[in-house]
């Protein structure tokens, strides 16, 4: 799920709704409680316990989260964030009976003489989740105002318990789909300080409410992040999300209903979990988006609206042999290329074929302006191995049935393709592109069709070459469909080992080169069978039919580029560094891919400051992302992680050849055996970086400001 719909409290169309509590049994998610909004000197001030005489040791703090779930969307979209960015956490199940009774001896203890907190934040459904007058309630209150401990509340509803009027009271209650927010100066100069200003709630089906809130003005104590305008007496604005101080302690408050996949919520998601840990956390996260384009110099073939498949497909009856009227990109497709990628600000990843090029040239005279042209721009792009003729590299194909299956010898062995073929295939398109002045990394490589790695169902294995071969030619990334394998996993053999890079296929489709094609193709995909369609999405669960048949002429525009920009920006959002894929048939004739790609960018740039710029990592530069967080999670998981703050100074301890991933605030540095140095990279207001302890170190060390 991309988006999800989330229901209104039950009280949503009852009298002055701002005056009483959401059901609990309405509620979509977790109430989100006070949001305390820190201005940048309070992300880093130090943590002086209030209780604690000034001659006491400054008390030890676990840099790690409590979330108290109770099962509900807005605790379980703030749990994704932590554990998506590599944030520990404890999670307490309010549902479970045996869990552990939160008091002074969960929360904390003493470690070498020096009082320790055990968590550096806490999550709440809502700021009364254990009951307001319980013992857990009165432990957890006292925990935080001794170790000057955050609390979020993850939603609820707007009154004076935190720091809120009601919304009877010159606020506002109600669905919140459309509505655009914008972020206080607070939240600028605090933990929102990433965001470009204004955030819009997202409205994707009109006839459906998605979002939910209440906004209320602020009190005393109430320091404001993100409000919106609202009618009435006095006009003014009205807060969603800000910070409450009082009695010695400080919430986030959130007062409106959301899931983790909400475009919002993602946008805030950040600044949240920095406010949490006061700007001090394991864990790294970025805004990535890369882009392959794969079968360049390749022809591709064309989706045919009469017989609704693509000739030259095993599975289209009634085609001529295929290969009538492939799509293949012009000269002026590629000037166009070039011209784009300067304005846009992003570099696209040329997934090339060599050999078809040289193919083309010969059936058409011995001339390939194409390929000469994009030889001629070949530094403005990357460029990616994607095999020298594209053939399939996994069985042999027995395509004399539908589905194909795999070719077997007489003896019922499956038949592959040998070591050799493969290894041919990857190293005569390297040296092709090598002889062309084209700088390649020879460490990736993108199989035509992702073919060697298992192909269910016909293919449950790798071939058991592939692994071989990938040696052979020092592949070490390689790249695979993510709707298939969405986890990286290794192709190890005796001469070496290579690891998948998982890419999210885009659904712009490789047989189509307009948008009548496109809307043709879709609407045989995505309609049941009575309105035309082949019914694949009402036998299978996890697609959803179209209400109706998109119109030839403005369904790409109209439906399709706003719902495929909205699932890219979700996957940037997410921290998700695996690139998307489209082929060169998606840059020529009516350039479908381009609306997609500026939709998303403009989107993106509308929502976020320059301090947080799109990522674009190589194909290497995402396959070791991969594989850092695989350890990181691994030694979180098995409780083989150590990190604490000591007022200024923080430690962090893990196993030996695990890189930890750090952010902390401008200004941080490391420890070095002998002096610092200015500690990882600017992104979005912080400092990160996957880290590991110098020569001659046990621990990272790193020294936070105190300004």
């Amino acid at each position: 799920m991309e988006s999800g719909r989330i229901r209104m409290p039950r009280n949503a169309s009852g009298t002055a709704p701002g005056d009483r509590a959401p059901s609990r049994t309405a509620r979509t998610g977790s109430r989100t409680g006070r949001i305390a909004a820190l201005a940048a000197a309070a992300l880093i001030a130090t943590v002086v316990p209030s209780a604690q005489a000034a001659t006491a040791p400054a008390p030890r703090v676990d840099l790690t989260v409590l979330v108290v779930d109770d099962g509900g969307s807005a605790v379980g979209a703030i749990t994704a964030e932590l554990k998506g960015s590599g944030v520990p956490y404890r999670r307490i199940d309010l549902n479970d009976p045996n869990r552990p009774v939160l008091n002074q001896a969960f929360l904390s203890d003493t470690v070498d003489g020096r009082p320790r907190a055990k968590y550096q934040g806490v999550v709440l459904p809502h700021e009364t989740a254990f009951g307001p007058d319980s013992a857990e309630h009165t432990a957890l209150q006292a925990y935080e105002r001794t170790f000057g401990i955050p609390q979020v509340d993850a939603y609820t509803w707007s009154h004076p318990g935190v720091g809120l009027d009601y919304t009877s009271d010159g606020g506002l209650s109600g669905v919140l789909d459309g509505v655009t927010t914008s972020v206080t100066p607070a939240g600028k100069a605090g933990p929102f300080r990433y965001l470009a200003g204004s955030l819009t709630f997202e409205d994707n089906d009109p006839t459906i409410a998605e979002s939910y809130g209440y906004a209320g003005r602020p009190r005393a104590g109430y320091t404001s992040y993100l409000d919106v305008p609202v009618d009435g007496a006095g006009g003014g604005r009205a807060s969603l999300v800000g910070e409450y101080a009082a009695d010695g302690r400080r919430e986030l408050v959130v007062t409106f209903a959301y899931n983790q996949y909400q475009r919002q919520y993602r946008a805030l998601a950040r600044g949240i979990v920095e406010w949490l840990t006061q700007g001090v956390h394991l864990g790294r996260s970025r805004n990535y988006l890369s882009v392959h384009v794969d079968d360049v110099f390749a022809p591709d073939a064309r989706w045919d609206s009469a017989l609704n498949c693509t000739p030259g497909d095993f599975d289209c009856a009634g085609d001529d042999g295929g290969g009538a009227n492939p799509i293949r990109m012009t000269v002026a497709d590629a000037q166009y290329a070039a011209a784009w990628q300067k304005a846009s600000g992003l570099t696209l990843d040329m997934v090339y074929n060599g050999g078809q090029g040289e193919q083309w040239k010969t059936e058409h005279g011995g001339s390939d302006p194409l390929t000469d042209r994009l030889v001629a721009d070949r530094a403005q792009y990357r460029w990616i191995n994607h095999t020298y003729t594209h053939p399939f590299l996994g069985c042999v194909q027995d395509n004399t049935v539908v589905p194909w299956r795999c070719a077997t010898d007489a003896k019922g062995d499956t038949l592959w393709v040998s070591r050799a073929e493969l290894s041919a295939q990857i190293r005569d398109n390297h040296d092709w592109a090598v002889r062309k002045g084209i700088a390649v990394d020879r460490s990736e490589l993108v199989t035509g069709e992702h073919s060697g790695l298992r192909t269910l169902p016909q293919q449950p294995v790798d071939n058991p070459h592939l692994a071989g071969a990938l040696a052979d030619n020092g592949v070490k990334w390689t790249g695979s469909d993510n709707s298939r394998e969405p986890r990286q996993r290794a192709l190890t053999t005796a001469s070496g080992a290579a690891k998948t890079v998982p890419r999210h296929p885009m659904n712009v489709y490789y047989n189509v080169g307009t948008a009548a094609e496109m809307a043709d193709e879709y609407n045989w995909v995505y309609t049941s069978r009575a309105d035309g369609g082949s019914g694949i999405c009402e036998s299978n669960p996890a697609s959803t039919c179209l209400p109706a048949p998109l119109p030839p002429a403005t369904g790409y525009a109209d439906h399709i580029v706003p719902q495929e920009a909205r699932t890219a920006l979700s996957h940037v959002l997410g921290n998700d560094p695996r690139p998307h894929y489209v082929h060169q048939s998606n840059l020529a004739e009516e350039r479908l891919l381009y609306p997609v790609l500026d939709r998303v960018l403009a989107d993106y740039r509308a929502l976020f400051a320059p301090s947080a710029p799109l990522v674009n990592p190589a194909q290497r530069d995402v396959g070791t992302e991969l594989t850092l967080r695989t350890a990181w999670d691994q030694a979180l998981a098995a409780g083989k992680v150590t990190a604490y703050r000591i007022g200024t100074t923080v430690t962090v301890k893990a196993p030996s050849g695990v890189t930890a991933p750090v952010t902390a605030p401008e200004g941080t540095r490391k420890k070095l055996l002998l002096g610092t140095t200015a500690f990882g990279t600017a992104y979005a207001g912080t400092r990160s970086a996957w880290t590991s302890p110098e020569p001659l170190q046990t621990a990272v060390t790193l020294t936070i400001p105190t300004t």
